[in-house]
Formats: C-alpha cells, sequence, structure tokens
C-alpha cells in the first residue's frame, strides 16, 4: 500500500513539472458583450441626476451604447501574440445608430483587479490599433505590448478605441 502511494505522489509530481497540453498557457474568448456607458441611476425620477458609468477595472466606457455581433479571441501568454477576429461593433443609438463611427480599436488585457495608486487602473496590456470596416467587423493579429505575465488570474478581454474607452468585451472560454 505504502508503495502504491509514493508511486502516485511520485507521478503526480513528474506529471505537473510538465503542461497537460501545450495550450495550458493560451487564454480563450467566445463572444462578446457590447457597452452600455451607464450601469445604474440614482432616485426614482425619469431622468437620474447621478449615475453610476460603467467601467470596468477602471476603464471608462464610451458615451454611447455600442452592440457586438460575434467575438473571438486567443492570446497566448508564452509569446504575448494576441488574435482576435470581431463581428458587428457597431454603435447602439444616438444618430448614427448601426454605424462604426468611423472608429479604430485595440486589444486590451488586463490580469489584476488590483489598482495600486496613483493609477487609476490595473496595467494593461495591449495591440495595435485596427480600422473597424463599414459593418462593424475587424482582425487583430498582433503581439501585446507590454507582454503580460506568463500567469493570468483574472483575465479580462477589453476591446478599446484609440482614447481608452471599452466599447466591447470578451466573454471567457472556460
Amino acid at each position: 500500500m505504502k508503495a502504491a502511494i509514493a508511486a502516485a505522489f511520485s507521478l503526480a509530481a513528474f506529471a505537473s513539472a510538465f503542461p497537460a497540453n501545450a495550450d495550458d498557457d493560451k487564454l480563450r474568448f467566445r463572444g462578446g458583450i457590447g457597452v452600455i456607458p451607464v450601469s445604474s441611476g440614482v432616485g426614482t425620477a425619469a431622468t437620474a441626476e447621478v449615475v453610476n458609468r460603467n467601467l470596468v477595472r477602471g476603464v471608462q466606457p464610451p458615451g454611447q451604447i455600442w452592440i457586438i455581433e460575434d467575438l473571438r479571441a486567443e492570446i497566448d501568454l508564452g509569446n504575448a501574440r494576441v488574435r482576435v477576429d470581431g463581428r458587428g461593433l457597431l454603435l447602439g443609438g444616438g444618430n448614427n445608430v448601426g454605424l462604426n463611427g468611423g472608429q479604430s480599436v485595440r486589444a486590451t488585457l488586463i490580469c489584476s483587479t488590483v489598482i495600486t495608486a496613483p493609477a487609476t487602473t490595473p496595467p494593461l496590456f495591449d495591440s495595435a490599433l485596427v480600422p473597424l470596416e463599414a459593418n462593424g467587423d475587424f482582425r487583430i493579429d498582433d503581439v501585446l505590448n507590454p507582454a503580460p505575465p506568463a500567469v493570468c488570474d483574472s483575465p479580462v478581454l477589453l476591446i478599446r478605441n484609440p482614447g481608452g474607452a471599452w466599447f466591447a468585451a470578451g466573454i471567457p472560454k472556460l
């Protein structure tokens, strides 16, 4: 019995020294959530005088609703490569509803919930900007800068504009 237990521990130690597969250092996202800039309002009147903006880990939303039809992304933490295929990222309200607003976007990975003063967000790991096509489609194939840590305990993928506002978030594939 002792030999069986020792063998089991030895096997566990050996197995933990090697990743289960080559994809263990990859983050995947399937599906996207468009932004609604205001998360809540205070009071019972038809118009709220105080609103809570829909910040994600300190990252501000834009001034208008955005929708996204589909989002698929993969981030390789080993080499910081990010690949994103976004479909139908368009304005969901206002006078330009259904249009791309002439925007460009970048992928941003956030791995932490900790915000250390004087920063207003945790560390952000960004791709280069790419323009939205007229129908809101975009493709990113880049390397995140700076490179993210080898372990990302609490990953959030945001699609942001040049000014830093987030338009959409990836849904983690668990």
